[in-house]
């Protein structure tokens, strides 16, 4: 049992405590990382250089009065061996130490007869004594909700999955290298908003005390980024949180990373340029290849993505024409189709329904899906040439959006009207809907040049790896241990 199992180390810790043995000393010996150590072997091993090395012990192996220990750090992994004839506390760490443990030791390293290489012993000190065995001891750790509660022993057990999150590093940290190299420059805008704006997203609410007034966490990094053209830049981004009240699936977190950026005097066919650049330049530098696989296919994301137009291929799978079809016919067909439509959703959101169920799933290599209705998309500016449509594109792959991008909307009383729009349809029960704010629009009023905008959560990210996106977070939100719903 678990509980034998931390009994025995408690005693363990206390013959070691009793004995003088400090088991949670503030630092150990160490002057070089396993890596290093390993590097360096023949040098070290023909000088008998005393080095230090520290990790946990991931093994122990005992034969008369020889232990062998492995010991793991970031680096790698090196077996330690002590002797007897070598150690004067042999006997105490011998039968004291268990797997899991942090130990420091200095010695002079060697390969040993069986041609491993190794460490020879001459002090030992203990530099975390640990009181759970890791759980392979004792019952694995296979089961998803255990595997993401417990973060740290599955980083601890699987490598390549420290591997992933130092990949997922590197796709950001290249996203940022080529935003500034092109002369963006990278800003922070409040994480809490008096007015929740940018998307379609119920937000979370939170009270602050100081001012007495109920804020909401930022469902976006748009409003603000916008606010900044207004006063004189002309290349804005910004990597941060943002915070989404909704449901949990294998694409959706309610807490993640989005990159936004924000490019004055460009357009939406300008931005495609630049993103399409930008996604290979990200995907090649990180993953060495352009092609990916996902769900047993291979994406390419080296070729040219083509462009869709929104009303063609969803006259095409839905059956019905975007220039005429009424609300009526959208919610007949929502139903014939076997959808719940619940009677506040607007024109755009029904749209936006059929278009999620039945299109975006069949578009698997990348593409732009370019002007959509403005009904769905009250932020961006409507076409020039294509009436009732905006000026915007979505990256699509994998039967997913993997990006969104548009000019944006810089009329401040086509804006106002738009947002309007959203309030009527809030007030009917549409939860979603994006809230007028004040602040915002007497920024437009002020004046923001033409630009373009986009941005990009870590669900392509997801996507690039093949894994759900809570397996690509750290610590996904979990119901509290032994809650239920």
């Amino acid at each position: 049992m678990l509980e034998d199992l931390i009994a025995e180390r408690k005693k363990k810790l206390a013959a070691l405590t009793s004995a003088g043995v400090l088991c949670y000393p503030e630092s150990v010996p160490r002057t070089h990382v396993i890596g290093a150590a390993l590097e360096h072997f023949v040098a070290f091993a023909k000088s008998k250089k005393k080095i230090s090395v520290a990790g946990r012990v991931t093994g122990m192996r005992g034969h008369g009065g020889v232990t062998f220990l492995d010991l793991k750090d970031e680096s790698g992994s090196l077996q330690a061996v002590l002797k007897k004839d070598e150690l004067a506390a042999f006997e105490l760490m011998r039968d004291n130490l268990d797997i899991g443990d942090f130990l420091s030791i200095t010695g002079i390293l060697f390969i040993t007869q069986r041609g491993e290489k190794s460490i020879a012993a001459k002090k030992v000190v203990l530099a975390t004594k640990t009181i759970r065995p890791i759980p392979s001891e004792h019952f694995g750790l296979e089961e998803v909700e255990t595997r993401l509660r417990q973060r740290y022993l599955d980083l601890m057990l699987h490598p390549e999955l420290r591997e992933m999150f130092r990949m997922k590093s590197r796709f950001w940290n290249a996203f940022r290298t080529e935003l500034i190299g092109d002369g963006f420059l990278e800003v922070e805008t409040p994480a809490l908003e008096s007015t929740p704006g940018g998307a379609d997203a119920e937000p979370f609410v939170t009270h602050h005390h100081a001012l007495d007034i109920d804020l909401y966490l930022r469902i976006s990094l748009e409003l603000p980024q916008k606010k900044l053209l207004v006063g004189g830049y002309e290349k804005v981004f910004e990597l941060g949180r943002i915070f989404r009240n909704e449901g949990i699936d294998h694409e959706h977190l309610q807490d993640y990373t989005q990159l936004e950026f924000y490019w004055g005097y460009a357009e939406y066919n300008a931005l495609m340029t630049m993103v399409e650049k930008l996604y290979k330049s990200v995907i090649k530098s990180v993953f060495g290849t352009l092609k990916r696989p996902w769900q047993e296919k291979t994406i390419d994301w080296g070729k040219r993505w083509p462009k869709i137009e929104y009303y063609d291929v969803f006259k095409k799978l839905v059956g019905l024409d975007l220039q005429t079809a009424s609300r009526d016919e959208l919610t007949a067909e929502a139903v014939k189709r076997g959808f719940k439509s619940d009677p506040k959703l607007g024109r755009g959101r029904l749209i936006d329904l059929l278009f999620k169920k039945l299109v975006r799933p069949t578009l698997i290599q990348p593409s732009f899906l370019i002007n959509p209705p403005a009904d769905i998309e009250p932020l961006a500016k409507r076409s020039a040439t294509l009436p009732g449509r905006v000026a915007r594109f979505q990256v699509v792959a994998c039967g997913t959006e993997l990006g969104k991008g548009f000019s944006e909307n810089n009329d401040p009383l086509d804006q106002r009207a738009r947002f309007e729009e959203q309030s009527r349809l809030r007030d009917a029960g549409d939860k979603e809907a994006q809230r007028l704010d004040e602040d915002f629009l007497e920024a437009l009023e002020y004046g923001m040049p033409p630009a373009a905008g986009f941005g990009v959560s870590e669900r392509l990210f997801a996507i690039l790896v093949d894994k759900p996106a809570r397996e690509c977070v750290f610590f996904p939100t979990l119901r509290p241990r032994g809650e239920k719903s």
